[in-house]
Order: C-alpha cells, then structure tokens, then sequence
C-alpha cells in the first residue's frame, strides 16, 4: 500500500518483472477492501500516508492475520521503524530505495513465510489433536482452535503471531532457548545482531501472560542466551 502514485508504479513494476502478480491500494479502506476479499502472500506498507497511520494499520493487519508485511519508510524514520517491527511487521525498505534491494527482501520475506507454513504443517509438534489441551500455571491452551484462557477462565485474546511464540515455549518447557531457536521455530529465518523482534515478541507475550512482566515468572531471561519458560506443561485430551 502506497499513497504516492509514482512509488506505486516503480513497485509494481520492481515486483511484475520478477513474475510477481500486484494489486495496488492507494488508501487503507482500499486495502481493507482488498483483505476482505482474500490474503496476499505479503503487503507493502508504507508508513506516511498523509492522513493515514501506517502504522496503525500494520498493528490492525497483524491483529488479525500472519501475512507478511514490509514496511516503507523515510530515511532516517528510525522510531517508526523500530515500532513497526515491535507490531509484528517482517521487514523494511527505506526510500529511496534500489530496484534489486526491493526484490531481494520480497523474495527473502516470502521464503521465510514458506519455511514457516511448511514446518507447521509437517512438524507433528505443531499439529496438535483437535481434543489437545496445555495447561501451565493455571493457563488453558486450546492449540487446534488457537485460543488461549486465564486462570478465571477469562478467554485471552493474543495473535497468531504471539500464539506461535507461545507454543514454543510450551513445547519446550524448562529449556533454554536460544533466539536463534526461537526464530527458527516461529519464523524460519536467520537472526542478525541488530534484529530485536524476538525480544519484542516476548514482551508482548508477557504482557498476556505474567502478573507482573517487568518481573517475569514464567518466560526468564537467560542473559547472554536467549530464554526459558520455567512452568511445567500439562498435555491432556478431552
């Protein structure tokens, strides 16, 4: 999505001449519009668009849905940057930008997108029963349906994206993970030195899930490391 209409056109053609099939949205109704009426295989997102907030519409995008986002951003929007990742978007592009750096983060996105599906869909640990229950510290996890219950019973409303999180570490209780693991696991792609998003999903996570997440219990920080979910995990069928 991008308001300016020559940007526009030098993606659409960046993105049609390596066979890539493009639909345009110039505002966010259009690509709301759009979601309605099927899921690409990723969405680039500029965050300035006039009146709009891009990254409102990143965090409303991601709410609902794990389809990759790239963002598109001013050079030196540094804050927006950081906060979009934190919202769950995949990668960035700063204007102005190359013809071959636009491609090579499009084709590197959608191929961590395709490990990620595959290995769900063939790992038998992600494949849970449709009876399956986790219970940890009171919590309920319903894996098949995807839902996730308090210790009142109160349903819990988390993303797809914090719901994949979370099944790792529950499908590794009392084991240190690295970051690099972690990414493997939810994502599928390598891990760069300067690359925060693991961090910022688990603070995310524990905002769902600790009484207090700046004095975490249940997901612990191993410095130098990565982390651990210290609970035990309960697999029963109902």
């Amino acid at each position: 999505m991008e308001d300016d209409a020559k940007v526009r056109l030098l993606l659409r053609r960046c993105l049609e001449s390596d066979g890539y099939n493009v639909v345009e949205a110039a505002t966010g109704d259009e690509l709301e519009q759009f979601l309605l009426s099927g899921t690409p295989d990723l969405i680039t997102l500029d965050l300035q668009l006039g009146h709009e907030n891009g990254l409102s519409l990143a965090a409303k995008i991601r709410s609902t849905s794990d389809v990759p986002i790239i963002m598109v951003t001013g050079k030196g929007e540094t804050i927006d940057k950081i906060v979009g990742l934190e919202m769950g978007a995949d990668d960035y592009i700063t204007k102005p930008f190359h013809v071959r750096e636009v491609l090579a983060r499009v084709r590197t996105v959608l191929r961590r997108a395709r490990i990620t599906d595959v290995s769900t869909h063939t790992n038998p640990h992600m494949k849970a029963d449709a009876a399956e229950v986790l219970v940890f510290d009171g919590w309920t996890v319903k894996p098949q349906s995807m839902e996730l219950f308090g210790p009142d019973g109160t349903q819990c409303e988390i993303t797809t994206v914090d719901f994949k999180l979370l099944m790792v570490f529950l499908q590794n209780p009392r084991r240190v993970l690295s970051r690099d693991r972690i990414m493997d696991l939810t994502k599928g792609y390598e891990w760069t030195p300067n690359d925060r998003t693991i961090d910022n999903q688990v603070a995310r996570l524990r905002k769902k899930i600790e009484e207090d997440p700046a004095m975490p219990r249940l997901i612990k920080t191993v410095r130098g490391i990565g982390y651990m979910f210290t609970r035990k995990v309960i697999n029963s069928i109902t």
